[in-house]
């Protein structure tokens, strides 16, 4: 058992029906309930007398019509014996906290809406919509289908598939399934035609059968729906059927035995085709029909969005294992991710790893733990996605198909997370395998033992002297370094981090704060020595142990002096202070300083009346910042607030941003594969012609300054820097105008002044 399994339900619950045994009833009463709905109408002989109407299994032999009565019963049971075995694997899983309940409700049905009403899929519009014309359109041709069969079941006196109303429905019928082949038909031609690198490498035979069958039912309708009308004499209420009637004008010359003959021939065709549709239904990637709109109901969890899944007080506990490295140390919602996969690739697209040449790809992730998933299964069941014949599965154990290079590319960036239409928790199964290499088996980058080194003597990854950490406040004003054996006096206590106390690019940025919060007037301490890192990078590189060393000590300070309120300048301390410190006991009002800085703008406490930089500069988001935390706004607002600015983005900003390539503790490994990622992303930014760069993250800093220079810009040309050190220079830049006479504002005053009192004379 691992660690990382969240705590299990007490043993006095009462027992609740598993979901494989739901799956086999629900599908069971399906077979049954299509079972009776051919034996009633045998036995009622209930027909309607309205002229305006379609009979039902016109010109269909009874004994076909008892063959669909059984085979399609039987092969609805069989569609549910083949789920429930699915879904006893997603049962192996460890327990997650996923219940619905009054608070969460209202959530779960957002995400759930936001699954089947496309939303998600339309952040790519054109794959949205090619996927919304086939989902929709098969919802409403089953929908057309299952209104006539209610309707044969009706008594004469309560049918209602006549008249004007059976005009609309032979309309609608026509109008779903035109929008259906069109979408089949685009999906034919992005797949094989187009072929788009994420679509291209993973398309399988399975894919050419879904469509295959799927173009069958839409095409068999049609000709089924032709030839009936041809038969019937074409009718002419029949028009509303506004392909079918056009179609059947084109073989109205036929005899009538050669019309039903080649009517139930199209008929048959029709139902085979369905029929082809339930058989491949569990076996293929089609069941995400079902799985997706579960797993998107199911987003919502018990922990905030840039939280890791909490394990035990490992000074404490006795359990053998830690981390993921067989299918049963994932939750079962984990391993219901695995056959939810639409296989669409987005988080393929836009992974920074996989851009840059690196061995992993998020969805190959996802797609080898489902292989693995499914082959130690009992009984085994069809992986995700066809998988090549060589490749053989003997265990449970999930790198027996991932490799450790493959995790340890990962920059923890969340963009595959962010992406996915169908709410995939990619990042946390990488945090749990990332756990096992690191503290079961020591397998880890060798210069990240040099970061682990450092946190565990020295309290830093930098190594450097612990007592160090207040030394960039030497000299300056308002700085205030607090004993930890006192209660906190101060509103805010300023946590500066790791980066903003030893490294020297961002120990400007921790000094123009200071200058920033001081011209504010907000009354603000810091820790000095006694800040200890947080922790982030031990925890996100899988050393939960180096994590609750560094975290617990931290917490007992915090809650000690009574803070309640801080401001951090690093989204990865802000991340781990605000969302995982709580795991720990510590809870805290955490504040990143570009939301501060907004707050004081807009509150006027902060005078950025003179603030002027003439330049074009663009603002690199922050992934601990924004994709794990929603904060993209703040940044550009006080950015904004500069005058002479011109703000560009970069091609990829907010949640498509891409990440700098330090998150999940790439900061203290070596990157020697492909094209490196704070290349790749200050490239990004030079591209957009700004001379100034901003970003509100320490890592972001080190890794786009080191890009741009590396890219052969100086920084007079491209400057690189942090968001409160370009605010604070364009304060200073607009006071010095100021004082010049040359600023807007004075100038105005000096024309409103020599109209109310003459000339004025220079002191």
């Amino acid at each position: 058992m691992s660690a990382a399994t969240e705590t299990p339900a007490p043993d006095t619950e009462p027992k609740r029906v598993k979901p494989n045994q739901l799956a086999l009833v629900l599908f069971t009463a399906a077979g049954l309930f299509t079972l009776v709905s051919g034996i009633i109408p045998q036995i009622t002989g209930w027909k309607s007398d309205s002229p305006i109407h379609r009979t039902v299994f016109v010109n269909i032999p009874g004994a076909i019509q008892v063959a669909f009565y059984t085979v399609i019963p039987v092969l609805l049971i069989w569609v549910g014996i083949m789920f429930s075995f699915r879904m006893k694997n997603w049962e192996r899983g460890a327990p997650s906290q996923r219940r619905t309940t009054t608070k969460n409700a209202k959530r779960r049905l957002k995400d759930f809406r936001a699954g089947v009403y496309m939303q998600t899929l339309l952040r790519d519009a054109g794959a949205g919509l090619m996927h919304s014309m086939i989902y929709f359109g098969f919802l409403v041709l089953l929908g057309v289908t299952t209104v006539l069969e209610v309707d044969h079941q009706m008594p004469e006196q309560l049918k209602f598939l006549h008249g004007t109303t059976y005009k609309a429905y032979a309309f609608i019928g026509d109008a779903a399934g035109l929008v259906f082949l069109g979408g089949i038909v685009w999906a034919i031609v992005r797949r094989y035609v187009q072929r788009p690198y994420r679509i291209r490498i993973k398309s399988k035979p399975e894919h050419a059968i879904i469509l295959g069958v799927f173009f069958a039912i839409g095409i068999t309708g049609y000709g089924a729906e032709m030839f009936r009308i041809a038969l019937e004499g074409g009718p002419e209420y029949e028009k509303w059927s506004f392909v079918g009637y056009p179609l059947s004008t084109l073989v109205d010359g036929m005899s009538q035995s050669a019309l039903s003959t080649w009517h139930q021939w199209w008929w048959i065709g029709h139902v085979a085709a369905f029929v082809a549709f339930l058989a491949i239904l569990p076996l293929t990637m089609l069941r995400h029909i079902f799985t997706s709109p579960i797993n998107m109901y199911l987003k919502d969890k018990d922990r905030p969005k840039g939280a890791m899944r909490p394990m035990a007080n490992l000074m404490e506990t006795e359990l053998e294992s830690f981390g993921a490295s067989v299918v049963e140390d994932f939750t079962w919602k984990q391993l219901l991710d695995l056959d939810a996969c639409t296989m669409c690739g987005r988080c393929t697209s836009v992974c920074p790893a996989h851009a840059t040449g690196k061995s992993l790809d998020p969805r190959e992730i996802v797609l080898k733990a489902g292989a693995v998933m499914a082959a130690s299964g009992s009984p085994a069941v069809s992986a995700p996605l066809g998988e090549d014949k060589e490749i053989t599965i003997s265990a449970n154990n999930l790198f027996e198909r991932i490799t450790a290079e493959e995790i340890w590319a990962c920059t923890t960036c969340k963009a595959c997370d962010e992406i996915c239409p169908v709410g995939i928790e990619i990042t946390d199964k990488i945090f749990d395998m990332r756990r096992y290499l690191s503290l079961m088996e020591s397998n880890f980058p060798p210069e990240l033992g040099n970061a682990y080194r450092a946190m565990e003597n020295q309290f830093n990854p930098w190594g450097l002297n612990q007592g160090e950490r207040g030394d960039w406040a030497d000299g300056m004003d308002g700085v205030t370094i607090v004993d930890p054996g006192q209660a906190l006096q101060h509103e805010y206590l300023y946590w500066v981090g790791c980066a903003g106390s030893f490294d020297d690019k961002n120990k400007k940025v921790t000094q123009a704060m200071a200058q920033l919060l001081r011209r504010a007037g907000i009354d603000v301490a810091i820790l000095g020595p006694s800040e200890m890192c947080t922790g982030d990078s031990a925890r996100r590189s899988g050393n939960e142990y180096l994590f609750q060393m560094l975290a617990q000590p931290n917490v007992e300070m915090l809650n000690e002096m009574g803070v309640k309120k801080i401001i951090a300048q690093c989204p990865h301390c802000l991340n781990t202070l605000k969302n995982e410190y709580p795991q720990l006991g510590g809870n805290y009002e955490v504040i990143h300083h570009t939301q501060l800085l907004e707050q004081l703008i807009d509150s006027g406490q902060l005078d950025v009346s003179q603030a002027t930089l003439e330049e074009r500069i663009t603002y690199h988001d922050s992934c601990y910042l924004g994709r794990h935390n929603d904060v993209y706004v703040a940044p550009r607002k006080v950015v904004g607030a500069i005058k002479g600015i011109e703000v560009v983005e970069m091609s990829l900003n907010g949640t498509k941003g891409m990440c700098c390539g330090a998150g999940g503790a790439r900061m203290w490994m070596e990157e020697n594969t492909g094209t490196k990622v704070n290349d790749e992303r200050a490239a990004q930014a030079i591209s957009t012609g700004a001379s100034r760069v901003a970003t509100a993250c320490p890592f972001c800093y080190i890794m786009l300054d080191d890009g741009v220079k590396g890219a052969g810009k100086e920084e007079h040309e491209v400057k690189v820097a942090d968001i409160s050190i370009h605010l604070l220079e364009a304060i200073e830049a607009g006071e010095a105008k100021f004082h010049e006479g040359n600023a807007p504002l004075v100038e105005a005053e000096l024309a409103a002044a020599k109209l109310d009192d003459g000339p004025l004379t220079p002191a």
